[in-house]
């Protein structure tokens, strides 16, 4: 009697943890398209920003050298969010 109780019991876990792998993983995977579409603010924001700077030099070219700096400098903090964004996206595939 306990050994048919044990058995259903073991094939019932084994069901779920059955279950619970496919839901873990396609959780995963919809985190990580969340996560891909976090890319999408880095790209508008630097598009932003460089229209901005190209403005910026139009109304005072002779100050070209500071616009690009500030510019160059702005473009890579921003684009460390769209590359975050990937690497968790990648470690939640590879999970």
């Amino acid at each position: 009697m306990f050994e048919t109780m044990f058995d259903s019991i073991l094939r019932f876990a084994a069901d779920v943890a059955v279950y619970n792998e496919f839901f873990t993983k396609g959780m995963a995977y919809l985190g990580a398209g969340l996560a891909v579409i976090a890319g999408l603010g880095p790209g508008i924001g630097q598009g932003f920003a460089a229209g901005k700077a190209a403005e910026a030099v139009g109304r005072q070219p002779e100050a070209q050298g500071k616009i690009l700096v500030t510019t160059i400098v702005t473009q890579a903090v921003a684009e460390t969010t769209g590359l975050y964004a990937l690497v968790v996206a990648i470690m939640l595939i590879n999970a």
